[in-house]
């Protein structure tokens, strides 16, 4: 008698215990260790193939890819290397040697002001010493900037969009820190826009061993330019007054383009961008124009004909084709960067990065109903394991109190 009571209590518990611990284990916070250590995770779906491919951009020659109705791309265009993308998506709708290195000239500029506007205040004014233009290259072209005058910071930027003065350049690199720091921060900015054929030697652009860029990595520019109102404002500026101590005179942007100067028509609905000149790299141009809701950045690097209008006349065909063809070509690249991989997160932010990391589809709720609904079922059957045990002491003393 005794011994049967005795053993059903201990049964049902063992069962409780035993049920508890089946509904913990089947977490799966509780289980993921073990299961990856014992079975290979499930493979990711494959990606959907992009609607372009990069890789054409990498080859030599006219890179389009024409859907019905397309036209075709300018006969006479003899730049060297040539892009034509949408400034708001980053598609390359056509393109040539896109990323072929050469000298980019003062279309470099570009890329300075990207990397200085946001570092200097354009109201500071600040007092031109001699030392700040020693390095301006020989023959380079100038604003007017002078020793012991002053001049807010927005005169000087003006200085550098419109009359493309490397004297302007080299004073507000000295602002920025000095042309050493300056030409880090320009590679710095050209890296983190995806510019990877870009290699600075000098902030101004002005001709040195080993300075080169390409059409892309122009047209990366561009594109990030036009996305800043203060870049903007500055590059679409035709005309504007520079002072010189107690008096100012008119500069005027030396892209042709925008303002129609020496025979060129203006283009209708051009913003800027900059163009560039010298004898090593030849005419070089980054020009942006808006038509119907759709902004295009075409840039064109050395033309091989047609003296010095070529380089906006070629930009003007390039622009007409690329708004004739939008809708009707397929992209042949992007100027937009690749995602790269986030690094690991170092141990004073691992909470915040591991809190970012979650997407929709990871919640834990399932896990933690599981855990709770396992702790209900535990602590469930510790009560009966208790009421049994209370219950078999009682049978057993009413069994005593019998048999006694």
């Amino acid at each position: 008698m005794v011994i049967r009571y005795l053993s059903r209590p201990f049964s049902v518990r063992t069962a409780a215990l035993a049920l508890g611990a089946l509904v913990l284990l089947s977490s799966p916070v509780l289980s993921s260790p073990v299961a990856a250590s014992e079975a290979p995770a499930e493979p990711a779906p494959p990606r959907p193939v992009p609607a372009y491919s990069s890789t054409l951009l990498d080859r030599a020659g006219t890179q389009v890819r024409p859907g019905p109705g397309a036209p075709t791309v300018p006969a006479g265009v003899s730049a060297l290397a040539w892009v034509v993308a949408d400034a708001h998506t980053g598609e390359v709708l056509g393109a040539r040697n896109a990323h072929r290195p050469l000298p980019p000239a003062s279309t470099l500029k570009s890329l300075f002001a990207l990397a200085t506007l946001p570092r200097l205040d354009a109201d500071m004014r600040h007092v031109v010493s001699e030392h700040e233009l020693d390095q301006v290259g020989e023959g380079s072209s100038m604003v007017g900037v002078a020793e012991g005058r002053a001049y807010q910071v927005a005169d000087l930027w003006r200085g550098v969009f419109l009359s493309s003065g490397n004297d302007a350049v080299h004073v507000l690199a000295g602002l920025n820190g000095g042309l050493q720091k300056t030409v880090q921060q320009m590679r710095a900015k050209a890296r983190e826009l995806g510019a990877r054929d870009t290699h600075v030697v000098s902030p101004d652009g002005y001709d040195a061993a080993g300075q080169v860029s390409s059409a892309y990595d122009l047209a990366v520019f561009g594109k990030a330019g036009l996305a800043d109102p203060e870049f903007a404002r500055y590059c679409s500026t035709r005309v504007a007054r520079f002072p010189a101590g107690g008096w100012s005179y008119p500069i005027q942007n030396t892209n042709r383009l925008l303002t129609g100067a020496d025979g060129v028509t203006p283009y209708p609905g051009l913003l800027g961008v900059k163009n560039g000149y010298t004898t090593h790299a030849g005419s070089t141009l980054i020009s942006a124009a808006q038509r119907g809701g759709r902004t295009l950045v075409v840039t064109v690097m050395n033309p091989q004909a047609g003296g010095g209008r070529a380089v906006y006349e070629e930009a003007r065909s390039l622009l007409d084709w690329g708004f004739a063809a939008a809708g009707k070509v397929r992209p042949v690249g992007s100027l937009l960067p690749p995602k790269e991989t986030r690094p690991a997160a170092s141990p004073a932010h691992a909470g915040e990065q591991t809190a970012l990391a979650v997407q929709p589809g990871d919640s834990d709720w399932p896990a933690v109903l599981l855990v709770v609904a396992g702790s209900g079922v535990l602590l469930a059957g510790c009560v009966l394991a208790v009421r049994r045990r209370r219950a078999t002491v009682a049978r057993r003393r009413d069994a005593r109190r019998v048999i006694e």
